[in-house]
């Protein structure tokens, strides 16, 4: 059972009674809703308002998420949820890479890879502290984030570029300062995604991963994160779709076949018996996205709702149909898959954790959503320097063996641009949208402010299309850009450059100095080992484009720095 007396809660006598006494009086019911926490997804304001009072008032939920909005709207939405809600709601944001995770406008800072190739710990603490003041000025007080995996595999697409690298000490000391600006902010702290992704290609989103580390060599990496942060304090800790074989084999009393293996979520070995027990972890857990494939594709959901409750879980992230949800949660604790021991401890630690943040009295003082003038913060131009000065520190190039760059208006005044877009992404089951049309409009612009002239480019016709001969190609252009803004976000597992025709395949780098440079994955390469000037920018928001024109022409000096993974294990990929 959960010490409330420990870290990360360190309540008082009368916290604590005040959770017991609220678990005493509620109903069965009410306990059922507080396992869950809601996604607020509606089309429109009718379906949004509908959902707001069925897991406010009817179901009673004891967490929600939401898809991004305009900073007004979310801040009446959260302050609604928090009206209406009998317990104080625990409201959670994805703010990974700063603002922009959390709310509409807000501010994109660095991704995970970008303060890795700073190497800077006050880069770290500030995406943690801007991410969480931008979320917390709307009402959040939970935040998702960071992430802690270890991004050995270089084909690994779903956190390469949202971790910071591959190195456990690195981690530790970015995730770290993540946390301080988490904490100095007042909100929640999380990391995820337990027990480890990176090591392998695949994504939970579409299928169950699988860390397929020895025992010995998961402690000696992993272990060694969670375990550091564990013993910091950090509060919950969300449980991925992530099966971790030689740990689930250990702590088994009896063999263990390949059929038998389970994603963590719903393995009692790896979170109730290696995080809870041997990593001494007394805080809260939470499940990654319960509509993943790497989750729904292992049990029936009638089994898999009450399943990752039953295997040490606290809290279950989002709901299918909230009427069966609830009602598979309902009979497995009716049918003892949920013991009565197990659910009096998954609810401390939810009640213990907003109590840890006083919201039970902020709740009582009417002071759960911070004055309507915080607001002001998102988006605003403190941050967005604060934005443009990380990008000075973490735009990098990787090699110029050609030796093209500097650019210059008199060697390399017509560019040819080649604008090389990803697939989209899903969140939440949602398709979103991506910057790309607004990050090229920058870069076109502020090229053209230099003193170049920057053609475009387009074809999305090969019947139609009339591609240029090598001698037309020299005589019309004194250069080529290529820029990758390839953002697919659980689309396919592992996510390569997909050329929209052949015009734009670089038939054309001994023909004309060509540069490719990427705005997202950093690990491109293997599909440019043509390529002899690359450049990682790992972010395409207005600032990061501002400060990659300065570097590009020489005005700025690069700064970042790549780790081994840029070259995908390729020789021909470091000419």
């Amino acid at each position: 059972m959960v010490d409330l007396t420990k870290k990360p809660y360190y309540l008082k006598e009368e916290d604590i009674q005040w959770v017991q006494n609220t678990i005493e009086n509620m109903t069965l019911e009410e306990k059922i809703g507080q396992l869950f926490v809601g996604m607020i997804r509606g089309m429109n304001q009718e379906q949004i308002m509908q959902q707001i009072s069925d897991f406010t008032e009817k179901y009673q939920l004891g967490g929600i998420r939401y898809m991004n909005l305009p900073p007004e709207a979310l801040y009446q939405q959260n302050e609604l949820l928090q009206s209406k809600s009998k317990l104080p709601l625990l409201i959670a944001a994805n703010a990974e890479a700063g603002g922009n995770g959390a709310v509409g406008q807000g501010t994109p800072i660095a991704t995970g890879a970008a303060v890795a190739s700073a190497d800077s710990e006050e880069l770290a603490y500030q995406v943690g502290k801007i991410g969480s003041r931008e979320a917390g000025a709307i009402g959040c007080n939970w935040n998702f984030s960071p992430i802690v995996d270890l991004t050995t595999n270089w084909r690994n697409t779903v956190v390469q570029t949202r971790a910071f690298n591959d190195n456990p000490d690195d981690v530790i000391r970015y995730s770290r300062s993540f946390l301080k600006g988490t904490e100095e902010e007042g909100l929640i702290t999380c990391i995820k995604h337990f027990p480890g992704d990176g090591t392998e290609e695949n994504d939970q989103h579409l299928m169950m991963g699988v860390n397929n580390l020895s025992k010995e060599e998961w402690m000696d990496t992993f272990g060694k994160v969670y375990q550091t942060l564990i013993d910091d304090g950090v509060m919950t800790i969300m449980a991925g779709h992530i099966a971790l074989p030689s740990w689930q084999r250990e702590l088994t009393d009896r063999p263990v076949a390949d059929k038998d293996i389970k994603p963590a979520t719903l393995s009692k070995e790896i979170i109730s018996d290696l995080l809870k027990e041997q990593l001494n972890f007394n805080g809260l857990v939470v499940t990654d996205a319960s509509h993943m494939v790497g989750l729904t594709a292992s049990a029936p959901r009638s089994e898999l709702v009450p399943g990752a409750i039953a295997a040490g879980c606290d809290m279950f992230l989002f709901l299918d149909n909230p009427e069966d949800d609830l009602s598979y949660m309902m009979d497995g604790y009716k049918n003892g898959v949920i013991t009565d021991e197990r659910l009096e401890d998954a609810l401390s630690r939810i009640l213990g954790l907003k109590a840890a943040k006083q919201l039970h009295k902020k709740q009582a003082e009417g002071t759960l959503m911070p004055p309507k003038e915080a607001l002001s913060v998102v988006g605003c131009e403190e941050h967005k320097e604060i934005a443009r000065k990380a990008a000075e520190e973490y735009i990098t190039l990787v090699k110029d063996t050609q030796e093209m760059l500097p650019l210059s208006p008199e060697k390399h005044r017509r560019i040819q641009l080649v604008f090389v877009e990803g697939d989209g992404m899903i969140v939440a089951g949602k398709a979103m949208g991506t910057d790309s049309e607004k990050t090229k409009k920058a870069l076109i612009s502020g090229l053209e402010k230099e003193g170049f002239e920057v053609e475009e480019l387009i074809a999305t016709d090969i019947m139609t299309a009339q591609k240029l001969s090598a001698r037309e190609m020299r005589e019309k252009f004194d250069a080529v850009l290529v820029v990758l803004d390839v953002v697919s976000f659980v689309m396919f597992n592992s996510v390569r450059i997909k050329w929209p025709t052949p015009l734009q395949q670089p038939w054309y780098v001994k023909e004309i100095p060509t540069a490719f440079i990427s705005l997202n994955l950093p690990n491109h390469l293997i599909d440019l080992t043509m390529s002899r000037t690359y450049i990682n920018a790992h972010m395409d928001h207005e600032e990061a484009v501002e400060v990659l024109i300065q570097k590009l022409i020489g005005k700025s000096e690069f700064k970042g720095r790549s780790n081994e993974n840029v070259w995908c294990n390729r020789w021909d990929t470091k000419l």
